[in-house]
């Protein structure tokens, strides 16, 4: 596994440009990756990883145009 920075749903949130709640329901819905770590009862992901799903993931809104 990669040493790259960790990611929570707010940082998921951000890179993908929706509200946290938003993420958390990805995750309940079985549509966001198994988190890397989960630390305090908080999941983490690897931030290579969100990258990848969310490249990949139904309707991306790419951040290229901004």
């Amino acid at each position: 596994m990669s040493d790259g920075p960790l990611w929570s749903y707010k940082e998921i949130a951000a890179h993908i440009r929706v509200q946290p709640d938003s993420v958390r329901s990805y995750r309940k819905h079985g549509l966001l990756p198994a988190p890397d770590l989960v630390q305090g009862g908080r999941p983490y992901w690897r931030a290579e990883a969100i990258r990848a799903w969310a490249a990949r993931r139904p309707g991306n809104r790419s951040r290229s145009g901004s």
